[in-house]
């Protein structure tokens, strides 16, 4: 017979560091739920409201008018942006690349100061997450009650649940959808065509495609989303340095770890603050233990520091065992952080600069612009009298938010004739073409191709005045 063989007494840090290995392999199986548990504390209570202020703009924006029209559209098919009474046409790619290049130096800024906080409290991803927790939380409960009802069989109480959760996450997904879909077509129409079953295919098929992908990421992918696909988890640590703020435990203040009462004096049983109650893991929406230093999953929500902190109240010890904080200030506490350190001053005087580049394009910014489109398959044309004639054919932009006139000149070219409209209107926003011919004598022309402009000017400010080069071809 087979001796069995017990084995007793395993040391504490043999079990510590088995317990460690099983949640870190957890943590990376894509199958392995995360049952987040709620908390309430100060960082929970601002993310919460920074979330509301991102979702209640995200969800009103598209309804705000401003000079008659929907504040903010993104006319693809036209090829023009309208914020706020500025429209930007293809034309205005650089307000376009300004505006991008300051939301990335910003996002560089706060990465720097104070690390990965986009993504705690501002991220879509993260607040789409939440709201979706939210619904979870009323149809099924608390973390643990989600848990057991998963483990349950399946049951008309397990059914109904399930059943109301999911649809309240694919309504919200549709609302989201439909407000997306809103900012590219005008709401107040799609709204009316998508209930009548009128909306057209491009709409229909980006409200399907969006309700899914926010379904599926917020419902379903939720912390795999940060911990896989998301690049900015990857490169963020290059912007971080020993001063940035960042979530982080106090291993010299927490260790040793270990259960205890209220009334026992940690010191006496070889302890720190920390209990080892595992309640900054059952928060994190990603599932690390913050325990174990700065991991490129954490997002710096401040989930686990409102869970601790409410355990350091009840145990009677001071706060900030897991804190906002920095390396510098963990290694040495005695040597502040530096607020003002080459990076931040260098991201700082970027901005800067950007803003101002920014500010000075819209103020140089003219309200108008023209392209010449000429037909390539014919140059030129010579009419029965030997004239030569050149077509071309203007579009024009009116880039203001009012109704201009405009009048056209020709500058470069003597003798010619000029069939066509000269003067004409062009609603706010809107684009114009303009069909016109030139005519004139070969013998007026010392070239086969002479190079003029045409000048576009509004009738009541002449001076204002924009010109483009073309090219007026004659037989070799």
């Amino acid at each position: 017979m087979d001796k069995q063989i017990k084995v007793k007494n395993i040391p504490t840090e043999v079990k510590i560091q088995k317990t460690d290995l099983s949640r870190q392999e957890d943590r990376f199986n894509p199958r392995n739920r995360i049952y987040v548990r709620a908390v309430s504390g100060l960082h929970q209570l601002l993310r919460q409201r920074i979330g509301f202020l991102g979702m209640l703009a995200f969800m009103l924006l598209p309804w705000i008018n401003f000079n008659g029209q929907q504040a903010v559209l993104f006319e693809l098919m036209e090829q023009k942006f309208n914020i706020f009474g500025l429209t930007l046409w293809p034309q205005d790619f650089t307000i376009l690349a300004f505006i991008f290049m300051l939301a990335a130096f910003a996002l560089f800024l706060v990465t720097t100061f104070y690390g990965r906080v986009w993504c705690g409290y501002t991220c879509p991803q993260t607040v789409w997450t939440f709201i979706f927790i939210w619904f979870e939380e009323k149809f099924e409960g608390s973390a643990n009650q989600r848990k057991k009802l998963d483990q349950r069989p399946m049951g008309f109480d397990k059914f109904w649940r399930k059943t109301a959760k999911h649809t309240s996450w694919v309504l919200f997904s549709l609302y989201t959808a439909l407000t997306f879909v809103g900012y590219f077509t005008p709401i107040r129409e799609l709204l009316p065509e998508f209930v009548t079953f009128n909306v057209g295919g491009y709409a229909l098929v980006s409200i399907i495609v969006f309700t899914i992908c926010t379904y599926g990421n917020a419902g379903w992918m939720r912390e795999i989303m940060c911990l896989h696909i998301c690049p900015y988890s990857r490169f963020q640590s290059a912007m971080f340095d020993k001063d940035t703020f960042t979530v982080s435990y106090d291993e010299t203040r927490g260790e040793n770890r270990g259960p205890r009462s209220r009334k026992q004096d940690p010191k006496e049983l070889g302890l720190g603050d920390c209990i080892d109650c595992n309640l900054c893991v059952q928060v994190c929406p990603t599932g690390i233990d913050i325990r174990n230093g700065l991991q490129y999953e954490c997002i710096n929500c401040g989930a686990c520091i409102d869970a601790c902190d409410g355990v350091m109240d009840k145990m009677n010890y001071p706060r900030g065992l897991i804190s906002y904080t920095t390396e510098r200030n963990l290694e040495t506490p005695e040597n502040k952080t530096h607020p003002l350190r080459p990076k931040l001053i260098g991201y700082s005087v970027i901005l800067i600069l950007l803003t101002g580049a920014l500010v000075a394009n819209i103020a140089m910014r003219k309200t108008m612009d023209f392209d010449i489109i000429r037909d390539r398959n014919q140059l030129y044309r010579v009419d029965f009298n030997g004239l030569v004639e050149n077509t071309y054919t203007l579009k024009v932009i009116n880039k203001a938010q009012y109704e201009q006139t405009f009048s056209i000149d020709v500058t470069g070219l003597d003798n010619y004739k000029y069939l066509g409209d000269t003067t004409f209107t062009v609603n706010a926003g809107q684009s114009h073409n303009v069909p016109l011919s030139l005519v004139m004598d070969p013998y007026d022309l010392k070239a086969p191709m002479t190079e003029f402009n045409f000048v576009l000017s509004p009738i009541n400010e002449p001076d204002n005045k924009v010109s483009q080069p073309s090219n007026f071809f004659k037989a070799r």
